[in-house]
C-alpha cells in the first residue's frame, strides 16, 4: 500500500464516570498516533451513551449522541450510515492500537481481492489461544479466534450484500451474528496477525450488575437459536415470555 486510505472508525462508548471517559480517550489517543496521516485518514465517529458527556476533542472525530435506547448493533448501524469510507472498523472503546495496524489489513485486501472482513489480532488474547502475532493470515470464522468482535474490519461493499447489522442484537452474540451472516453469504474473513489492537477485556461491560449480565445474554441467545439454529418462532416466543 503506497497510497493514502480513508477508513471510517465506529467506537461505542459508555463513560458514565472519569475512569470510563478515559478508557475511550486512550482509545482515541493511540488510534490517532497509530498511522501517520500520509498512509490513512481515520474519520472517527463516536457513539456516546452519555449524553452529559463533553464531545471528544480528537482530528476528524465527530461524537453522537443517540437518543435512542441502547443496542449495539443499533448504535453501530448509526456510526456507519454517518461515513462513506470505502472501509469501516467497528470497534468497542476498551482497546489499544498498534503502529500500522490498519494500513496491514488494508494490504491484506489490496493483496487478497475476495477477502471482505478482517480482524486484528490481540496480542494479549492470541498467544495464550496458540495464535502467534505476526504469522500471516488465518482465514476462519471462529469467534475469538479469527473473528473478534470487539474489533471488526470490512470493505463498506459488503453491507450492499449483507445489508445493515441486525438492530436485534442488543449486544450478546452480536459477533456470533457477524460470523454467520459472512458464511451464509460466502464472504471470506480473515485474522491479520500482522495488525495489532489490544483489547482490555470488557472494561465497561464489568460496570454491569449480574443480573444486567444475564438479562443480555439470554435474550441474545434466544434470538440467536431462532435465528440461526432452527429454533421455532413459537418456541422463541415462549421463552422471552417466561424470561421476563
Amino acid at each position: 500500500m503506497n497510497h493514502s486510505i480513508e477508513i471510517d472508525i465506529v467506537i461505542l462508548s459508555y463513560a458514565k464516570d472519569e475512569s470510563l471517559r478515559k478508557t475511550t480517550e486512550n482509545a482515541l489517543e493511540s488510534l490517532m498516533s497509530s498511522e501517520s496521516d500520509s498512509a490513512v485518514k481515520f474519520n472517527v465517529f463516536v457513539i456516546e451513551s452519555v449524553k452529559s458527556q463533553p464531545r471528544y476533542n480528537f482530528p476528524n472525530t465527530v461524537t453522537i449522541y443517540p437518543n435512542k435506547k441502547f443496542g449495539y448493533h443499533k448504535f453501530m448501524n448509526i456510526g456507519i450510515k454517518m461515513g462513506t469510507s470505502p472501509y469501516v472498523c467497528i470497534c468497542n472503546n476498551d482497546l489499544i492500537f498498534h503502529k500500522t495496524w490498519a494500513s496491514e489489513i488494508v494490504r491484506a485486501f489490496e493483496n487478497d481481492p475476495h477477502l471482505s472482513s478482517a480482524s486484528p489480532a490481540c496480542s494479549i488474547h492470541h498467544p495464550d489461544h496458540g495464535i502467534k502475532i505476526n504469522n500471516g493470515l488465518l482465514y476462519g470464522y471462529e469467534v475469538r479466534k479469527e473473528l473478534i468482535g470487539w474489533c471488526l474490519f470490512f470493505k463498506r461493499e459488503m453491507l450492499n450484500i449483507t445489508g445493515k447489522l441486525d438492530p436485534k442484537f442488543k449486544f450478546w452474540f452480536a459477533d456470533n451474528d457477524y460470523s454467520m451472516t459472512l458464511q451464509k453469504h460466502g464472504l471470506k474473513h480473515a485474522l491479520v496477525t500482522s495488525s495489532v489492537v489490544d483489547h482490555l477485556e470488557s472494561q465497561t461491560l464489568n460496570t454491569k450488575s449480574e443480573k444486567e449480565k444475564r438479562k443480555l445474554t439470554a435474550r441474545e441467545r434466544f434470538y440467536y437459536e431462532y435465528k440461526w439454529e432452527g429454533r421455532s418462532l413459537f418456541s422463541y416466543l415462549n421463552r422471552l415470555r417466561k424470561f421476563k
